[in-house]
């Protein structure tokens, strides 16, 4: 019994560092993400995209947020966060075009609905089995 109690001990004290969860946060190039091969093949030349700025112009339609999670499990941080800042961008493309609307404006990271703005840079949040971004911006016409 004292063998078991023992062993139940020794399994606990290693898996338990396993539980506690890892949140790293980055803030990676969006120039980078924005270049990759997958990015330049998924998004649609027809929706423009700006971070942190609008153009002169726009009208405005409405706002948008996307919130996507992937799984990060066995990829670098790096890759799992250009993968979901991709898919972030493909769900704003997608409400642009439902909307009628040709431009994604003012983009910003919005983790955890704390708002940080950058022309350079997006928030990601990277664990050993999930990585997060997620994205605010206006959905306009540009004339």
């Amino acid at each position: 019994m004292v063998r078991v109690i023992a062993m139940s001990g020794l399994l606990l004290a290693l898996f338990s560092s396993v539980c506690w969860a890892r949140d790293t946060t980055h803030y990676l190039s969006i120039s980078d993400a924005m270049n990759t091969a997958d990015a330049k093949a998924k998004l649609n030349a027809g929706v423009t995209f700006h971070f942190a700025s609008t153009p002169k112009g726009a009208k405005l339609i409405t706002s948008a947020v996307a919130n996507r999670k992937t799984n990060a499990f066995g990829k670098s941080d790096e890759k799992a966060c250009k993968w979901v800042f991709l898919s972030a961008m493909i769900a704003l493309q997608d409400r642009a075009v439902k909307e009628g609307a040709n431009a994604v404006t003012n983009i910003v990271s919005y983790y955890k609905k704390n708002e940080r703005s950058s022309k350079d840079e997006y928030e990601c949040h990277a664990g050993a089995i999930m990585a997060g971004v997620a994205l605010k911006g206006d959905i306009v016409k540009l004339k």
